[in-house]
């Protein structure tokens, strides 16, 4: 698939000042790092659901810089519009896409610490996890957020626009420094 490890590690103290250099504020809420580069730069971080008691459905977060800038290049040159046509004219892309968003939100439930699960529950917020999927989006016919796609695709591979931006951009070839 890519030349990155993916698995699923608690970050190293390193990690943990390489990842406030990528995002510039002291991380918060990261349950593991998801996949890192060979020499361990994360990439994507695995994300708890719950922080201080305020819902956080992104399970996958793309932390690393060189790929966020090269991604907002490409949402920003109307890729996304593109995308969501060919979902419309494509049932065999869009049936893949609503099962991956099916299983993006079992997964988050899955991988759900059991105390985060209880305070979600008692919190009122079971049906928001379960109506949102990658990048936070209720409307799944649609693509939201690009940097979710991808993460999604670089921690678990199952992820048919992730897959396709990389087909179509190279973006695990590009020189990964921060």
């Amino acid at each position: 698939m890519h030349r990155f490890d993916t698995r699923r590690q608690a970050p190293t103290a390193t990690q943990l000042e390489l990842i406030e250099q990528q995002i510039g504020r002291e991380p918060r809420g990261i349950e593991a790092v998801a996949c890192a580069t060979q020499e361990g730069l994360p990439l994507v971080l695995q994300m708890r659901t719950l922080v201080d008691d305020t819902p956080f459905p992104t399970l996958y977060w793309l932390c690393c810089r060189d790929l966020c800038r090269k991604i907002g290049g490409i949402e920003n040159s109307g890729w996304v519009k593109q995308i969501e046509q060919t979902l419309q004219d494509d049932a065999a892309l869009r049936a893949a896409y609503l099962a991956q968003q099916q299983r993006y939100v079992a997964q988050r439930w899955q991988l759900m610490r059991a105390e985060n699960r209880q305070r979600i529950e008692q919190l009122g917020f079971s049906e928001l996890f379960d109506r949102y999927g990658i990048g936070g989006i209720a409307q799944w016919d649609k693509v939201r957020c690009l940097h979710m796609q991808y993460a999604h695709w670089l921690a678990d591979g199952d992820n048919v626009i992730g897959e396709r931006l990389e087909q179509e951009f190279a973006l695990s070839a590009l020189d990964i420094r921060l």
